[in-house]
């Protein structure tokens, strides 16, 4: 489920780019770089502006719902603590090594 939602999340996000980067901004034509007027038949008699701004909006739906699951499962969390499934014990400290025994010469 993870993985789908994120694999959904990152075309959105691509697409999502692209149709804003489509759209023409205020006092600017872009469209016209793509093909000028010709380019306003492919996307109908309204022309692309309509079309990308309600893909943009849909996208822009979906990449908001992506996101906050993505944050849900990300956020999860998990009903039993790793410290309370392992047993706890304390160890006696080390007792002192005696000192070594260092042979003597013997003459």
């Amino acid at each position: 489920m993870y993985g789908f939602i994120l694999a959904v999340h990152i075309f959105v996000s691509v697409f999502l780019v692209i149709s804003v980067l489509l759209q023409s901004g205020k006092g600017s034509d872009i469209g016209a770089v793509f093909g000028g007027g010709g380019s306003q038949t492919l996307f109908g008699s309204a022309g692309p502006a309509d079309f990308l701004n309600k893909a943009t909006r849909v996208l822009v739906v979906v990449f908001m719902l992506t996101s906050l699951t993505l944050g849900y499962f990300a956020f999860e969390r998990p009903s039993m603590s790793i410290m309370e499934s392992q047993s706890v014990t304390q160890e006696a400290p080390p007792e002192q090594m005696p000192a070594p025994v260092v042979p003597q010469k013997t003459e």
